[in-house]
């Protein structure tokens, strides 16, 4: 019975790369899924998510929250039961070095006049 209420979720990658399809209950919430998908991210992608807060979700155009649950954040389509559900997975890039971040944010301000009206 537990497998009839399962929902079945596919996770697109940036590369258009899947995991999945796999079946998670409904009160699995959206935190244990994306630890689901640090666990299961392929090794020889270049840009890999760290912890759960590198990794956003998408499902029908809506980033989903941490504490929401599957059944929380799925949309039935058509009110078809037994389709696969696919999720968009979007990383955040490392940011390498805070210093060479704020030197790149700083530079434009170097282009704009410096003119003072006293």
């Amino acid at each position: 019975m537990a497998e009839e209420e399962s929902i079945e979720l596919k996770f697109r990658l940036f590369d258009g790369t899947d995991i999945g399809p796999n079946k998670h209950d409904p009160s699995t919430t959206v935190a244990s899924l994306k630890e689901f998908i640090i666990a299961r991210w392929p090794q020889d992608k270049e840009i890999a998510p760290g912890t759960i807060n590198d990794v956003k979700l998408i499902n029908a155009g809506k980033i989903l929250d941490n504490n929401q649950t599957v059944a929380e954040s799925t949309v039935s389509v058509g009110g078809l039961p037994g389709g696969v559900i696919t999720m968009h997975v979007v990383v955040r890039p490392p940011v390498f070095d805070k210093n060479n971040e704020k030197k790149q944010v700083k530079s434009p301000k170097h282009n704009r006049c410096g003119c003072s009206i006293l």
